[in-house]
């Protein structure tokens, strides 16, 4: 059982939005399982040539010998625990894509949020999907185009799958803007393809 598409951007890339690939007691089930047995860590960043330690918790799991450096940091990964490989072969399924790596944060409350960025480094297979599963709290979600500064926002339930995939990654922004109103925490696995 697929979860139907919802076109979000078809111009300069894609971003294709499936609500709910994960039913409510399942989304809740697989929260809870990611609050207990992922190893977090809070997330340190290098931001104007210093050393931050931001607010969300971080954690990075790949195949074996894959890291990731963004924001001036080296990840090192973490093996995969069984119940994360099943979320990964959903989001595969419903994507129709491969993943060989997954970026999850953990924002405890509407105050943590992510600024505008691309996911561009250069570890990234070009132009492969990246799926954004979303657990726990539903936020905002927001797109702005390089050039024209066009802005975009749905808004990401837990149970659900965003697929950006194509050039979207060299054309457009994205961010997680702060909310006060949001007093609940989210989880957010971010599935990525990164060369061997």
């Amino acid at each position: 059982m697929f979860a139907d598409p919802q076109i979000i951007i078809n111009t300069d890339g894609e971003a294709i939005y499936y609500p709910l690939v994960f039913n409510g007691d399942d989304a809740q089930n697989l929260l809870k399982e990611l609050l207990q047995n992922i190893e977090w860590q809070h997330d340190q960043v290098i931001m104007f040539g210093k050393q931050i330690t931001t607010k969300r918790k971080v954690a990075w799991y790949a195949g074996e010998g894959i890291r990731y450096t963004y924001a001036g940091k080296r990840k090192d990964p973490l093996p995969w625990p069984p119940f994360l490989l099943s979320i990964k072969e959903k989001v595969e399924k419903q994507t129709g894509a491969t993943y060989n790596a997954c970026l999850l944060n953990l924002y405890h409350a509407g105050d943590e949020g992510m600024s505008w960025h691309r996911d561009n480094e250069k570890e990234i297979v070009p132009e492969s999907s990246i799926a954004s599963v979303s657990f726990g709290a539903p936020r905002k979600f927001a797109f702005k185009h390089a050039v024209t500064t066009q802005k975009i926002e749905l808004l990401l339930e837990s149970g659900s799958v965003l697929d950006m995939r194509g050039p979207i990654q060299q054309h457009w922004y994205h961010a997680l803007p702060p909310s006060k109103k949001v007093k609940d925490l989210r989880v957010n696995l971010t599935f990525r393809l990164l060369i061997k």
